[in-house]
């Protein structure tokens, strides 16, 4: 299977473009320097391609507030800088300030992040021609992640840039030569490196070795002022780590992450809630499986340990007689407080058991029976019994998802992350494989569910399940720690090249075990179940567990499916909805400061949308569904006299273009033992006059922004009367024009638009009603009362509007049938498809037959332009239909 990518993703193009705005004004590069060396460091002259930049800081703020006035975030009042303290060999400590300038994008996981951060790569060599990109990366699974990305959007890229050179490789400590090509290629060089590689003095980076002429490996990338994208900053935010990425003597420095530990200079932000109400991750919901009344036996759990200079405390959560019951609290046990007996208020199941030791360094407590319990551990719990029902649950969720997206082409994955191997897969004495419980579980559930759901996965079960573990040197399986180790690189590495081996149907994989550890490796958008089997409630951040399935699914053509129906991640939790909710909700909170309240659903809250039995019998519905069942196409008819004139007046009128500042410097860049240091040898200031810019194809470029002719183009630069303009800041007055242009375009296609029905054989059919299987949340559905008046038993709202909409639909005595029409009912415009809201009879003197579009506010100055010109594509195309009203309400009342 090969990934297909959308390259006109709005959201994803907003990011891309917010990074390019930042240096207007700033030229073409060239990016020739010269490396000398002085008396004090290792002389060696060499000649290569890096980047400059001749905006100011000024002109950079200037931008930045720019870029942020347009995406509402808050205006910076100055660049922000990192600033690290750095400590020398008698641990004298200095507070450093850095020179160079960071921004920050915030984009949610699942939404492309990647795909953004390596498309503004390609926009800044196309618009500004730099060349030399470093991505710092925190971990291996990351790494991997991006190499990947690389990978398989290299072919995407390409075409959309029309085929520039560009290398990209990670940084291998055995392979030093590759840096001096990094420095002295001039096609684009991207250079993957993990923050832990060269953010040591130790680190063969930072050492002077023959095989780089005597030379430390790194000045090759100070040399060049490389372009630093950091992927997950949060994770680079200590002082040697800031010290680290400063040694790369940055131009400046662009950080992508969903969760920031601190906000540098935002310039573009698309947070949990945006990401998940525009449909552009997957809709969550939570299978609880847990355990109630369960007192039955001296259930303990090691919470936490303290240590003081005088004692050390542990905090256990046990079962407690209350006067309402037995009730489940944390208390402390001390070298006075240790019996359990006494601390649960007399519980008989705990006589006699006491709290024997406490150890602080091996984070652990030992009872007098002999039971050691290390954190987070539990005993006299129903832990096993629990982890069965999450495998079955599980198995059984995966089974329905896949018996109904089989004929589209989906294939589902699930996805469980375990703590411990041997729970999969163990080994006897002599070496020999032996199934672990969570082996068993899952092939008697399988099994079970195979014949239930008779011909939907015909692969015997040795064959749909298997695991991604770290092996040791004889190829058995093992636990991970850290996710770090080479054998977890190696198993990383396994799961990025079975990205798409994994996406085919007919590879009989579907259930997948992994360590959690590795979690981080896993980015694989048909992944719809997530299931979390610890032998204690998981610790893992919730971001983190439901963000390896976040991402939209794809087909076996390998596109994006845009189907909110069909992009569904069930998390099996292993502890209430409330609390897994609760503490989701939190993190988004604190990591976003954003609420994200009533966006996870509960699952045993999910209904079932169904039609009416007969309903291809019922008049009404046929009667109305006659008069809009056909399919339109569409063309524009408008004055190109109109068009030069519209848009040379908007150009016209267009903010004054400011020319960029030129400077030339001249630097020496001298390598001494700890730093690159810089002297300069001359400085000038040139104004325009006496600068050329290098002008673009004014009307090529503007041409592949419009498809509009030459011709024509160049009446409208002409009449605007601004042509001069382009060579004061060619690519700020180009992109200016091109968005007015634009603009004045849609518009008059809109108004000059004709829609004509294309036949009997171009026909919404009557029978997708019955194949479209749709599942909503009770909160978002309104229950009808009176089935004869619509086709199903539950209207899905989108709005408070709909909701209330609906209702009067049902009570009002004037509307004799109503429908809310389905998703893949839409209409071609210029600017998307449009899928309205409702199909409507109204009882008056006669029947009148309506499409309604509802909105909260019917005044379109209140409407985003979007709206309004899709609203007037709607009115155009049901003026072919001379027996429909197309009208924009916000009630029932409007119609009548």
């Amino acid at each position: 299977m090969k990934l297909h990518f959308d390259s006109k993703q709005e959201f994803q193009l907003k990011a891309v473009e917010s990074v390019i705005k930042l240096f207007e004004g700033q030229t073409i590069n060239r990016g020739e320097f010269e490396l000398t060396s002085n008396s004090s460091g290792l002389g060696f002259s060499d000649f290569g391609f890096g980047n400059r930049l001749e905006l100011s800081h000024a002109d950079i703020l200037n931008n930045l507030k720019s870029v942020q006035e347009e995406n509402d975030i808050e205006n910076s009042q100055e660049l922000n800088f990192i600033s690290y303290t750095d400590t020398d060999e008698n641990n004298n400590q200095t507070k450093v300030e850095t020179g160079f300038p960071n921004f920050t994008i915030e984009m949610e996981t699942g939404t492309g992040k990647t795909y953004v951060y390596l498309r503004s790569i390609y926009e800044l060599n196309k618009v500004y021609g730099f060349t030399k990109f470093v991505i710092v990366v925190p971990s291996v699974a990351i790494r991997e992640g991006v190499l990947k990305n690389l990978e398989i959007t290299d072919e995407h890229f390409r075409i959309l840039y029309n085929r520039p050179p560009i290398n990209y490789y990670v940084y291998d400590s055995k392979r030093l030569p590759q840096l001096k090509s990094f420095a002295t290629n001039n096609a684009i060089q991207i250079l993957i490196i993990n923050i832990d590689s060269f953010a040591k003095d130790s680190n063969i980076i930072n050492q002077y070795r023959d095989s780089t002429n005597g030379k430390r490996p790194i000045e090759y990338i100070q040399s060049v002022n490389p372009i630093v994208i950091l992927d997950e900053p949060q994770n680079m935010e200590t002082d040697i780590r800031k010290k680290a990425i400063t040694n790369l003597n940055p131009l400046f420095v662009l950080r992508y992450s969903a969760t920031h530990k601190f906000i540098y200079n935002l310039i573009y932000k698309l947070d949990p809630v945006k990401a998940y109400d525009l449909g552009l991750v997957k809709q969550i919901e939570v299978d609880s499986i847990f355990s109630e009344n369960d007192f039955n036996k001296a259930f303990i759990k090691l919470e936490d340990i303290k240590a003081a200079k005088t004692k050390v405390t542990a905090t256990i959560k046990i079962d407690i007689n209350s006067d309402n019951g037995v009730q489940r609290k944390s208390v402390k046990v001390d070298s006075k407080n240790y019996d359990l007996y006494k601390l649960s208020n007399n519980r008989d199941q705990y006589k006699d058991l006491l709290v024997s030791t406490i150890n602080f360094a091996d984070g652990l407590i030992e009872l007098s029976d002999g039971t050691i319990l290390r954190l987070g551990e539990t005993q006299g719990a129903l832990t096993d019994q629990i982890m069965k029902i999450q495998i079955q649950k599980t198995v059984e969720e995966h089974f329905v998802k896949e018996s109904k997206l089989k004929e589209s082409g989906v294939k589902v994955l699930s996805l469980f992350f375990i703590d411990r191997v041997a729970n999969y897969r163990d080994y006897d004495s002599t070496g020999n494989v032996i199934k672990g419980k969570f082996s068993q579980w899952f092939e008697e559930s399988y099994n079970y569910y195979k014949n239930k759901f008779s011909g939907i996965i015909n692969y015997p079960v040795e064959s749909v399940h298997n695991g991604y573990f770290a092996q040791d040197k004889t190829g058995k399986f093992k636990d991970s720690s850290t996710g770090e180790s080479k054998a977890d690189d190696d198993t990383y590495h396994l799961i990025m090249k079975d990205k798409e081996r994994l996406l085919d149907k007919d590879e009989p994989l579907r259930f997948i075990f992994s360590h959690s550890a590795l979690r981080e490796g896993w980015d694989n958008p048909n992944v719809f179940q997530i299931c979390t089997l610890n032998e204690t409630i998981s610790e893992m951040k919730k971001r983190q567990e439901i963000g390896r399935g976040l991402r939209l699914c794809v087909d076996q053509s390998g596109i994006r499916v845009m189907d909110k129906n069909t992009n569904r991640l069930t998390v099996i939790a292993n502890e209430s909805y409330e609390d897994f909710a609760r503490k989701l909700q939190k993190e988004i909170e604190d990591d976003c400061g954003v609420e994200f309240t009533g966006r996870i659903k509960d699952k045993r809250k999910r209904e079932s949308i169904k039609i009416k039995k007969g309903y291809q019998l019922d008049k009404n519905f046929l009667e109305l569904w006659e008069k809009i069942k056909h399919k339109t196409r569409y063309r524009v008819n408008y004055s190109t006299n109109e068009l030069i004139l519209k848009a040379s007046e908007a150009i016209k009128k267009m903010p004054a273009i400011i020319p960029p500042i030129i400077k030339s410097i001249k630097t020496g860049i001298d390598i001494a033992k700890k730093s690159v240091e810089g002297r300069q040898l001359n400085f000038g200031v040139y104004k325009v006059s006496e600068f050329s810019n290098e002008i673009p194809n004014v009307a090529g470029y503007i041409q592949n922004k419009t498809e509009l002719t030459r011709s024509t183009i160049i009446s409208i630069l002409k009449s605007s009367g601004r042509l001069k303009d382009v060579l004061l800041n060619p690519q700020l007055f180009l992109d200016q024009a091109v968005k007015e242009i634009n603009t004045v375009l849609t518009d008059l296609m809109v108004e000059g638009i004709k829609y004509e029905k294309i036949g009997d054989a171009e026909i919404y059919k009557m029978e997708l009603f019955a194949k479209d299987e749709i599942e909503a949340y009770r909160e978002n559905l309104y229950k009808v009362k009176n089935q004869d008046k619509t086709l199903y038993n539950y209207i899905e709202f989108q709005s408070k509007v709909e909701e209330q909409f609906a209702k009067d639909c049902e009570s009002n005595e004037n509307i004799e049938f109503y429908i809310k029409l389905p998703y893949w009912f839409v209409i071609k415009t210029p600017i998307g498809t449009y899928n309205p809201d409702w199909a409507l009879i109204l009882k008056n003197d006669g029947k009148i037959y309506f499409v309604a579009e509802t909105k909260s506010d019917i005044d379109p100055k209140k409407r985003r332009y979007e709206e309004n010109i899709k609203i007037k594509c709607g009115k155009k195309h049901f003026e072919e239909f001379p027996t429909i009203s197309y009208k924009t309400v916000a009630k029932v009342s409007g119609l009548m």
